[in-house]
Order: C-alpha cells, then sequence, then structure tokens
C-alpha cells in the first residue's frame, strides 16, 4: 500500500508542476489625430501620455492551452475579438473558445468603429478609425502568438486583496425621491448611495520555478475614467502597471481587467477636490499597486494540475421602439456637434434607439466564458459593463475559493444594470440595449457552468486516483 501511495504522491507533484505560463505584450497606439472613444462628442487625440498593449498571458496544464487578454481599449466589438480568435487557432492551435479577450475600459483610448456608430466620424478622422479597427484584430493575436512561444514551466500564486477607499457607486437616491448619477460634488441633495460596491481584488501571479515574476493579473471593479483630456493613456492601469515593476521587475507583465463596474467609478462626491487628471489616476494605480504587492506576498502556491473551459451563447432582446421614437433620436443625434448640441441623456437614448433600431429585431449574442485553473482560481467573461451587485453575487455563489469577474469580454453590449435598477432609471438604464432580467440570465449563466466547471475537475481527479 506504501508503494501506491508514493506513486500517487508522485503522481500529484508531477501534475503540480506541470504548469507552463508564457506573456507578451504588443503596442496598440494609434497616431497621433486618432478619434479617441469614452465619451459622445468627437476628440482628436493631441498625442501619447503611455502607449496602449494587448496583453496576454498563456497558461498551459495537461496538455490544455488556454489564453488570457486584455486590450488598453473601451470596449470591444464581439466582431474584433471573433477575428482575433479565429487568427489564433490557426497560429496557435489554441481553440477560440478558449481564448478569453477582455477590454480594461480605459477612456483615453481609441475609437474602434462600429455600425451604426455613436461617434459623428468624418474624413480623415473616420478613416483612421476604420483603419485601426481593421488591425486591431492582428495586433491582438500577435500578442498571443508571442505569448504561446514563449512558454515555461511556472508556478501560480492566487489571493484577494481589498482596497476600500478607491471606489464609489455612482448611482444615488436623492431628497426628490429620484436616483441621480454622478450628481456633483457636495451636492445637498444626495441622500445615499443606491447600491454598493466590490472592495475584492483578485490577483493571479505567475511566477518562474525560480520565483522570477512573468505576470500579476489584476481585477478590480472601478471604472477607467480618470484623466480626461486629449491624450492616449491607459489610465491607473498604467501606474498599476510601474509600481509592480518597480517591484517585481521591469519584464514583469502587468494585466489589469475591470470587474462589474457598470455602476462604479473614483469620484467621491463628499469632497470637493478635482478628480480628474493624470495625478489622480497616479494616485489610484498606485494605492492599487500596493494593495497588489501586499497581496502576492502572502498568496499561496496553487496547484494547477488541470485547466477546464465552458462558454455559452445567450440571445438578449433588445427593447422596441415607435417609429415616432426612432424619428425622434434621428432628429436628436442630427444636433451632436452643433450649437444646439442635445441635452446629455437626450443624446444618450437617441444613441440607443439608433443602433437597436439598426438591428430589426435580431437578438444580441452574449457569450459567457469559465476558464478555471485547477479548482481554486475561476475567470468569468461577460460581454458588457455588469452592475456590481452581479459580481458581488458571482463571488459569493462560486465553488472557486477566487473568482475573477471580467466584464467587457468577448465582446461590448454596453451597460448591464440589475431587474431593480430599470425602474429608477438614470444614464446606465437609459443607455442599456438589453431588457430587464439580461444581467441576471447572464450570471445564472456564469453560476452553472462554475458549478459544471468544478464538479468536472473534481470528477476527472477522482477518476485519476481510481485508476
Amino acid at each position: 500500500m506504501r508503494w501506491i501511495l508514493a506513486l500517487l504522491l508522485l503522481a500529484g507533484t508531477a501534475s503540480a508542476n506541470s504548469l507552463r505560463a508564457g506573456a507578451a505584450q504588443v503596442v496598440i497606439t494609434p497616431p497621433k489625430g486618432a478619434p479617441m472613444a469614452g465619451y459622445y462628442n468627437s476628440r482628436m487625440a493631441e498625442g501619447t501620455h503611455d502607449d496602449l498593449y494587448a496583453k496576454a498571458l498563456v497558461l498551459e496544464a495537461d496538455h490544455v492551452k488556454v489564453a488570457l487578454v486584455v486590450c488598453d481599449v473601451i470596449s470591444l466589438p464581439r466582431e474584433v475579438t471573433e477575428q482575433a480568435r479565429h487568427i489564433v487557432e490557426q497560429k496557435t492551435g489554441i481553440a477560440a473558445d478558449q481564448v478569453m479577450i477582455s477590454a480594461n475600459h480605459d477612456h483615453t483610448g481609441p475609437v474602434i468603429l462600429t455600425y451604426p456608430s455613436r461617434y459623428n466620424l468624418q474624413g480623415e478622422m473616420k478613416a483612421i478609425a476604420q483603419q485601426y479597427t481593421d488591425r486591431l484584430p492582428l495586433r491582438i493575436a500577435e500578442a498571443v502568438i508571442e505569448a504561446s512561444a514563449h512558454l515555461q514551466p511556472a508556478q501560480m500564486r492566487a489571493a484577494i486583496g481589498h482596497e476600500k477607499t478607491l471606489a464609489f457607486n455612482r448611482r444615488y437616491f436623492m431628497k426628490d425621491g429620484s436616483v441621480g448619477w454622478n450628481p456633483g460634488k457636495l451636492n445637498p441633495n444626495i441622500l445615499r448611495p443606491a447600491g454598493p460596491t466590490d472592495p475584492s481584488v483578485p490577483v493571479v501571479y505567475m511566477e518562474t520555478m525560480d520565483g522570477t515574476g512573468i505576470a500579476a493579473y489584476t481585477n478590480f471593479a472601478m471604472h477607467q475614467d480618470t484623466t480626461g483630456g486629449l491624450q492616449f493613456s491607459a489610465d491607473y492601469s498604467y501606474t498599476l502597471g510601474r509600481v509592480l515593476q518597480m517591484a517585481k521587475g521591469e519584464n514583469l507583465l502587468s494585466m489589469f481587467t475591470i470587474g462589474c463596474a457598470g455602476n462604479v467609478n473614483h469620484l467621491d462626491f463628499s469632497r470637493q477636490d478635482p478628480q480628474s487628471s493624470f495625478a489622480e489616476a497616479a494616485r489610484i494605480g498606485a494605492v492599487l499597486g500596493g494593495d497588489v504587492l501586499k497581496t502576492i506576498q502572502r498568496a499561496p502556491i496553487v496547484d494547477v494540475a488541470r485547466i477546464e473551459v465552458s462558454s455559452r451563447i445567450l440571445q438578449l432582446d433588445p427593447p422596441q421602439f415607435t417609429p415616432e421614437e426612432i424619428a425622434w433620436a434621428h432628429r436628436t443625434q442630427v444636433t451632436f456637434d452643433t450649437d444646439h448640441q442635445a441635452a446629455f441623456l437626450d443624446l444618450v437614448r437617441a444613441a440607443k434607439i439608433i443602433d437597436v433600431e439598426a438591428r430589426h429585431g435580431k437578438p444580441f449574442t452574449a457569450e459567457v466564458q469559465v476558464i478555471a485553473l485547477g479548482d481554486q482560481v475561476a475567470f468569468v467573461g461577460f460581454p458588457g459593463e455588469m452592475f456590481t451587485e452581479f459580481g458581488l453575487t458571482l463571488k459569493e455563489d462560486s465553488p472557486f475559493p477566487t473568482t475573477v469577474a471580467v466584464e467587457l469580454a468577448n465582446g461590448g453590449l454596453g451597460y448591464i444594470p440589475n431587474r431593480q435598477a430599470y425602474p429608477q432609471g438614470a444614464y446606465e438604464v437609459i443607455s442599456s440595449r438589453v431588457l430587464p432580467g439580461s444581467g441576471e440570465m447572464l450570471m445564472n449563466s456564469a453560476l452553472e457552468q462554475l458549478d459544471e466547471v468544478f464538479r468536472r475537475l473534481h470528477s476527472k481527479a477522482s477518476g485519476h486516483v481510481g485508476q
């Protein structure tokens, strides 16, 4: 019996050390003069504060290979992610549904064209945006291809940090009975926040067998809309990366993904201080970087004997609009960028109506993806800006101790509020392209897949021991 037990222990050790990891990044900064995304007015970039990247981490265990990718852009149309995945599958053999490509919701990045587009681009700016959009899938794929070519034996550390000082729910119950959105500094009509924040900071750290850092994957539920201005920048995730590299080596790849943050940003309305600048982004990145370093320091090595992947496609119905509403939307959008610009929320609603009307009732394709690294860590990809309540529920109900909710993954459907928010209105609800209950459908799919993957991992482990 002792020799059988010894063999099993040796087998377990071999599988625990079978993990391989490779990381790479590719610059995706557009040229000066390219249009910038993030708002409802056209902006032309005057330069670059810090480069934008597509960053990839490729992992392999027990002959299963996956890729985690994040791009310094506000959102990625599903068409772009599908093209990139197809190239990756052709060039590396990593199956398309085993690649998760997300945007970190950077508001000082480029416009990626969709049709229709809320950005009123003309002439050279439109041509630059189209050329950039056409080339982006290959650039994303190149990061994965390079990472895959540099796989090496690795070990993984994982833990969850906490940061309670940076994020604020941006929806507020007001004294007049309404729900306000970003209602202004020291507004006396604010009663209280209309929702929570998520202070958890999941960190997955890959290192060589001698402890040299390969990649740090950080996730935090807070909008990246801090710097403002007309220079390309990765916002606070840029400083986060610099802090981690100063501590862990210049070759460390810092990857930041945004958690369920559809209703959460960095604005503290209880104090007067302005909070839109590169200095504010640097402050946030430095604070978050300190949290991540403390988390890495205490994070245990986690066994990744197997990798399991699951993906499901859901169809989400769009709202319907009357001919009168559609005509109003087109009239309203015409006033864009003129001296008689429409009220902001009217412009938001008009953009939604035009976008949805162009689909002629066709539902939105929404992918929910799960990538599990052993039975301790799981990544869940959602294709929109999920309200933070979904992330809190997901982490509470997931069987995986470290569950990373990655929004804007494998597509960008815009805001996905929870049911309770729809009757309250305000910006996110006015902007949302999907019906009430859509977010709950996505979350339920994620929880079902997490449970199935977890059972699958333990079923295979039991089968291995019993042989």
